[in-house]
């Protein structure tokens, strides 16, 4: 056993004496690694790739605002629509939890609808901006998309914290609303 555990700390030792060259020849910017041609001793540093912007939240409602816009125009596009506005106040039973199978939701307790998409007034789909976990699992949202799915309306929802480049945006709202 004695002989097992001297043989793990030396390969973990030589692997932490590695982690550490990496760390640090990333950190001054030359390369540890001997297949590498070098030039006076100096590697070349490869900077990571700038991270996406991050937008606030009205920062991404103006981004997508413009974006259902310019590719979009079939569509009249409303903000910040009230889930009544669609639904009406009804109180619903329906499951969002497998703990409260029959609890009653109203209409009114959902978050309004970032962006509502109409043809001839009639709506045709819901997009809806939210952030990280709480756009999944915050109460409000899964109410919203209740009532979006009882209405048969397509609800296309996008974390404001990604970088929603404009192709990957219009791909989705295509593919959800029927491709067109």
């Amino acid at each position: 056993m004695g002989l097992f555990k001297d043989l793990l700390k030396g390969v973990a030792g030589d692997l932490m004496s590695k982690v550490q060259q990496a760390a640090s020849a990333a950190m001054s910017g030359t390369t540890s690694d001997s297949s590498q041609p070098h030039s006076g001793g100096r590697g070349t540093f490869v900077a990571p790739a700038p991270a996406a912007p991050v937008r606030s939240a009205a920062e991404s409602a103006g981004y997508f605002s413009g974006i259902l816009a310019s590719r979009f125009p079939q569509y009249t596009v409303r903000r910040n629509v009230p889930v009544t506005e669609l639904a009406g106040n009804v109180t619903d039973s329906f499951q969002l939890y497998s703990t409260r199978p029959t609890q009653a939701y109203k209409a009114e307790w959902g978050e309004p609808y970032s962006f509502v998409l109409s043809e001839g007034g009639v709506p045709k789909g819901i997009v809806m901006l939210g952030s990280g976990h709480s756009h999944d699992a915050n109460v409000k949202y899964l109410i919203s998309r209740m009532y979006a799915k009882k209405l048969g309306l397509p609800y296309i929802n996008f974390y404001t914290q990604m970088p929603n480049e404009e192709e990957y945006v219009v791909g989705r709202i295509r593919k959800f609303m029927g491709g067109f």
